[in-house]
């Protein structure tokens, strides 16, 4: 996949899965709470289906295809295009274009931003990290990771 980089300069990146993603505004930077990220993801990467138990999410797409699944409703959102996940509805996407996608996700709250802390590693370089299928034990951290941070998984991702 090859996007510009030039937006994530000075942020701080992570990989986190199979993503890259830079923490534009900490949810410590304001007195709301507001946290900017924004992701860079593989075509077909896909978050198992989770519900956040205090924090709405938002997605404007910046480029490529996702297909959305909140709370049982699909639609397609392209660049340019925002979806919500209210807090308390089950949600997931899903990379439908072939050479990836870039979206800013803003969250209220800490325990997005938290939870990509917490199972993110640094990145070594602003690109995507090398492409792994996770393990047991990945999905059993994670799943424990979101519970600890008002996430709950409740599915699996979008095929």
């Amino acid at each position: 996949m090859t996007m510009t980089i030039s937006t994530i300069e000075g942020a701080e990146l992570f990989w986190f899965n199979n993503t890259l993603v830079a923490i534009h505004v900490s949810s410590v930077a304001g007195e709301d709470g507001i946290c900017i990220v924004e992701h860079r993801m593989p075509y077909g990467d896909s978050p198992p289906l989770h519900v956040h138990r205090r924090e709405d999410e938002v997605f404007h797409i910046l480029e490529g295809r996702m297909r959305f699944n909140i709370d049982g409703h699909e639609r397609i959102a392209v660049a340019g295009e925002t979806a919500v996940a209210p807090k308390g509805l089950p949600h997931t996407f899903r990379v439908e274009s072939r050479e990836g996608a870039r979206c800013l996700t803003v969250t209220r709250g800490s325990d997005f931003e938290t939870l990509l802390r917490q199972m993110g590693r640094p990145a070594k370089r602003p690109e995507l990290p090398p492409q792994a299928a996770p393990t047991p034990e990945i999905i059993a951290a994670l799943t424990q990771c979101c519970a600890k941070n008002g996430i709950d998984i409740v599915g699996a991702p979008l095929a």
